[in-house]
């Protein structure tokens, strides 16, 4: 899900480079023994002992980028919330980072729970949402032509958009219905 560099503090104001990429979610024993390798190594490469500090120099999403990650953030704490995303779908992944992008959630747990809410229409633009919902609410057969053939898609896709419920982000639109 996320893959992070994980750098010894020591070795680096040392003029070293020594960390390992790390995949993240791991068990917390997993993350503990991959911390003291980074440790380890800091403290091979600088002859020194007691390195007790780590940071993250850089980090890769596999799929989606969900938030942006701290150099100092508690790898702890992310390693716990990607457990949580590790069950999800990818469109509730889409949806969580959605949450957070947008504002509406400002953890992670919180987006998870209001995932449900959010519907996502694939590869469409807000005048494609604008169009359905106007030929999925209306029979148009039942509204004379003058009216049918003049209905101004791209002003109700503009309302829509303005109304705070669609948001078209990334090549699809998101509703949020909660």
């Amino acid at each position: 899900m996320l893959s992070v560099y994980l750098t010894d503090l020591a070795a680096y104001n040392a003029g070293c480079l020594s960390g390992m990429w790390v995949q993240l979610p791991l068990t917390k024993f997993e993350l503990s023994q991959a911390i003291s390798e980074v440790l380890t190594e800091g403290e091979h490469v600088t002859e020194e002992e007691n390195h007790e500090e780590y940071f993250i120099t850089d980090y890769a999403w596999d799929d989606i980028d969900l938030k942006e990650i701290d150099e100092y953030e508690n790898i702890y704490d992310l390693n716990d919330e990607l457990r949580l995303l590790s069950d999800l779908d990818k469109d509730k992944c889409k949806a969580v980072k959605f949450l957070l992008d947008e504002g509406i959630t400002i953890d992670i747990e919180d987006a998870i729970s209001r995932a449900e809410d959010v519907i996502i229409h694939h590869n469409y633009t807000i005048e494609d949402v604008a169009y359905d919902l106007i030929h999925n609410c209306y029979n148009l057969k039942d509204i004379p032509d003058l009216i049918a053939n003049n209905i101004d898609y791209d002003g109700i896709a503009r309302d829509l958009d303005h109304d705070g419920t669609y948001c078209e982000l990334g090549g699809d639109v998101y509703e949020y219905i909660g």
